[in-house]
């Protein structure tokens, strides 16, 4: 039995810790990673350098190219509903390959599946929906949890202007933060079961990462309470 995660599927609202976990994970020393949160090797997948390919295409094609958008309005809103669910199933295609390329490896890396919805365009219950089966058979369901003030807080803070294409630095306008995220069913989802979500006919085990008051501004105050939901996710997901 491998004593690592096979996936984690790491959700949360913008902004709410997610980015600053996975960079907490690289700087801890893998021989630690293993021994406290059941993370080996890992690789990430994230949907955000998708979606900012689309936003730094359809500006090449209006300001140089001179043609029509493909992907988004001059507002930066995405021109067709589904592709919040092109995002996920895109997600789910790079798993595929993640899994062929890692099909002979007895210590297959733990896969980081990372993205965040609000309820204006779906919700986790929607995305969820778009999730291979290989991904939720096998996976668990860690949630960063933090209010929308927080979040919208957070998210002013991190903006970078000048690297607006940045994992840990990007950021949205309030406006278009409080349209796309303010209303989240995380809650809704998570009623139903203390530790399971129920998708597509597989009982997913989950567990919330309270990031309020804020724990992913120290390295020290993230190592314990994620060890905690680590252990919680891995007794769920393992024990017998």
């Amino acid at each position: 039995m491998r004593d690592t995660f096979e996936n984690i599927i790491l959700i949360g609202r913008p902004a709410a810790g997610k980015s600053e976990v996975i960079d907490f994970l690289k700087r801890t020393p893998e021989a630690e990673r293993r021994k406290r949160f059941h993370i080996g090797k890992f690789v990430e997948l994230d949907d955000f350098p998708m979606l900012w390919q689309w936003f730094e295409q359809d500006a090449i094609l209006e300001k140089i190219l001179k043609k029509p958008r493909m992907m988004t309005d001059k507002d930066g809103y995405f021109l067709h509903f589904y592709q919040w669910h092109l995002l996920i199933e895109r997600l789910s295609l790079d798993y595929s390959k993640f899994l062929r390329d890692h099909k002979d490896s007895p210590d297959r890396p733990t896969a980081l599946i990372e993205f965040a919805r609000g309820s204006e365009h779906g919700g986790f219950k929607t995305a969820f929906q778009h999730l291979s089966d290989d991904i939720l058979k096998a996976g668990v369901i860690l949630y960063i949890h933090v209010t929308w003030e927080e979040s919208l807080y957070r998210n002013r803070r991190r903006f970078n202007p000048k690297r607006p294409d940045s994992i840990l630095e990007h950021g949205l306008p309030d406006a278009k933060l409080a349209r796309l995220y303010q209303e989240s069913d995380w809650d809704d989802v998570a009623a139903r079961d203390p530790n399971f979500v129920d998708i597509k006919g597989h009982r997913v085990p989950y567990a919330v990462f309270v990031n309020v008051p804020e724990r992913t501004d120290d390295p020290a105050k993230i190592a314990p309470h994620l060890e905690e939901v680590t252990a919680r996710l891995w007794k769920l997901k393992y024990s017998k």
